[in-house]
């Protein structure tokens, strides 16, 4: 492995991975600072772009085995010196014509450019349609060549498996093994066998589980060295049983998605658990909750699940648990259990937080809109959501190893990202994860008109104004992604679409199957999407005939999204690759959020100088639309921050503690 390529990480043992120092919120604080402050380096691109395309020029006029014989030297040299701008150039110009032989698809400049942000450890923003996927081939193989495993990270398995399989016959040409680990693969010497390739494509959540696992697997001895002397007195000693070799070299695809939105939940690996009395204990605090009523009993805080008694509330409460006894005669540990039954109950709606498909409940990604078959809330919290909805009981299971996004990514030796969305989060990815956001330009000039926003005073006015601009657009043949906040109000729509005749498709969690196949048609003339934040992430959404000429695909966003950054991605569906296209946001003062932000008298006051069935031209009715959205960023970046601190202090505490066998 070239120690020369991953200079800023320490190595441990026969398993590489960064040894993270704690830092204090001062220190967080001052680094993000230091990137706000960084600039790029743009004269150093276009001189590394040129230099490529010097050294690419007579790789052109070679044939197939003189161009595989430059592949030994080069590792040679890629060993030895590392990602030296020189032998980087050398790598990006063989590849690239690697590319253009196998794939028929050239790097352009723009991706060369990217590829060396990415190779320089750093995030590299390049909007959507700019080619990320072939894109991340050029310091993945340069990675790969120099020795080291390479884990290519993307948000689904869907793209996991397409990515891997598209890029297969460029690694092939370069001497490279590539390795994709989906949900699907659940023996394990399958999944060691995909990370034994040079080059790995999998899911932030499958490799952060096979690390925790590989993790259960060393135990006590996480050294190299007792591990490998179990092979001289072990039939199977355990090194034969881990599936990773070590966190090297990461480059994450969709990265804000990962890295921020993802972040604010810890991974926990479980395992059985729980007793024959959980389902009596959940039944009989779900009968309480139902008794209290919200405002004399109980209090709503924020959109996160937290529930806060009153003291009436309390006192009902103790009545109503006292000839209970046994554990319901402890204050704490009742209140406990109904608070969590009261979230159950009023705080997660079906839906919206949470499919039932066939007897289970399925939580919903709330960043991502997708399904999350295999993730559970903790505490007894799943379990109190099946019984509301009525379905089997699942066991509440006890953790057996956690770790926080935060945590996981900042172990790989050296961390890369790219995505079409990063400037909102520089600060924080920098911070957090040490990674300097680089803005690539784009090939083409960008012709997305922005609309601005439409603000009504009701619900019923918003959707109308959807429906009658969906319809105009439709009837001049052009292509419509119109973006919706939950599965459920994709299926209001997707109603009241099919009561005015429209034909449309409809892209949420109940449709993950289609996805492909609905975003590859979205395009077409005339095409009407409903979608959730899924909206065929990662999935370039192309033109059919004539499309252009009338005005590319329009984008609708019917809410705010949690940041605005998820507005920017649903946005940046169109106008990708120099195509036409517009975007606008038709939104309502009924919207939840912002009725819970914004004092009632206001928004009544607007309303009166509304008229019906027009938007509300004040500006402030539009600023208030944002109020929720800011106050979602900041809550979401606190609890992301605080979840780092007590990754933190938990991993101190267990290591002063020491860890069990």
């Amino acid at each position: 492995m070239s120690r020369a390529a991953l200079r800023p990480g320490v190595a441990r043992g026969f398993y590489p991975e960064r040894v993270v120092a704690r830092e204090g919120r001062g220190e967080r604080a001052l680094r993000a600072l230091l990137g706000r402050l960084a600039r790029p380096r743009t004269a150093r691109l276009a001189r590394f772009v040129r230099k490529v395309e010097e050294l690419g020029a007579p790789l052109r006029d070679e044939a197939d085995a003189e161009l595989a014989a430059r592949i030994e030297p080069l590792r040679g040299r890629l060993h030895r010196e590392g990602f030296a701008d020189h032998a980087l150039a050398d790598c990006f110009a063989l590849v690239r014509e690697c590319a253009r032989r196998t794939l028929g698809t050239p790097h352009f400049d723009v991706q060369l450019m990217g590829g060396f942000v990415l190779a320089r450890g750093a995030m590299a923003e390049m909007e959507t349609g700019e080619g990320k996927t072939l894109t991340a081939t050029l310091p993945a193989a340069a990675a790969a060549l120099a020795g080291i495993p390479v884990h290519v990270i993307s948000s689904n398995d869907y793209l996991v498996q397409r990515d891997a399989d598209a890029m297969r016959p460029l690694y092939a040409a370069l001497g490279l093994r590539v390795g994709a680990v989906t949900e699907r693969q659940k023996d394990a010497a399958e999944r060691r066998a995909a990370y034994a390739c040079d080059v790995t494509y999998g899911t932030s959540k499958q490799i952060a589980f096979d690390y925790l696992r590989d993790g259960l697997t060393r135990g006590r001895g996480r050294g190299g060295l007792a591990l490998q002397l179990e092979r001289l007195h072990r039939a199977e000693p355990r090194m034969q049983h881990l599936l990773l070799r070590g966190l090297c070299f990461a480059i994450v695809d969709e990265a804000d998605s990962v890295l921020i939105d993802e972040a604010r939940t810890p991974l926990l690996l479980a395992g059985a658990g729980g007793s024959s009395e959980e389902r009596r204990t959940y039944l009989r605090a779900l009968r309480l909750a139902r008794s209290m009523e919200e405002g004399p009993h109980f209090r709503l805080e924020g959109r996160d699940g937290r529930v806060e008694l009153t003291d009436i509330g309390r006192r009902h409460l103790d009545e109503l648990a006292r000839p209970l006894g046994g554990p319901w005669a402890g204050a704490r540990r009742r209140e406990d259990w109904v608070r969590r039954a009261l979230a159950a109950l009023h705080c997660f709606q079906r839906d919206r937080h949470y499919l039932v498909r066939e007897d289970r409940v399925e939580i919903i990604d709330q960043p991502t809109g997708r399904r999350a078959p295999d993730r559970s809330w903790e505490r007894g919290l799943h379990q109190l959501i099946e019984l509301k909805e009525g379905c089997s009981l699942t066991p509440e299971r006890e953790t057996l190893a956690r770790i926080s996004y935060q945590q996981f990514f900042r172990r790989y030796l050296r961390l890369a990202g790219m995505t079409g969305t990063a400037q909102e989060a520089a600060a924080e990815l920098w911070s957090v994860y040490g990674l300097r956001t680089t803005v690539i330009p784009t090939r083409l000039p960008v012709q997305r008109k922005r609309l601005g926003a439409r603000v009504f005073a009701t619900a019923h006015e918003q959707w109308e104004a959807v429906i009658e601009s969906t319809c105009a657009l439709h009837a001049r043949g052009r292509p419509m992604l119109i973006g919706t906040a939950s599965v459920a109000a994709s299926d209001d729509l997707s109603r009241r679409l099919a009561e005015r005749g429209l034909e449309h498709a409809v892209l949420n969690a109940r449709h993950e199957a289609e996805e492909a196949q609905i975003v590859a048609q979205a395009g077409q003339p005339g095409r009407i999407t409903v979608a959730t934040n899924m909206a065929g992430r990662g999935t370039d959404i192309r033109l059919g005939p004539g499309v252009a000429q009338r005005g590319g695909l329009h984008v609708i966003a019917t809410q705010r999204g949690e940041a605005r950054r998820i507005d920017r991605q649903l946005f940046g569906r169109c106008g990708r690759q120099g195509d036409p296209g517009s975007c606008e946001a038709i939104l309502s003062l009924d919207d939840e959020r912002v009725r819970r932000s914004v004092p009632t008298a206001l928004l009544r006051a607007l309303r009166r100088l509304g008229s019906p069935g027009r938007p509300l031209r004040d500006r402030v009715a539009s600023a208030l639309t944002l109020l929720p959205q800011l106050a979602d960023e900041r809550r979401s970046a606190g609890l992301r921050r605080n979840l780092v601190e007590l990754e933190e202090y938990l991993e101190d505490f267990l290591a002063f503690a020491g860890p069990g066998d």
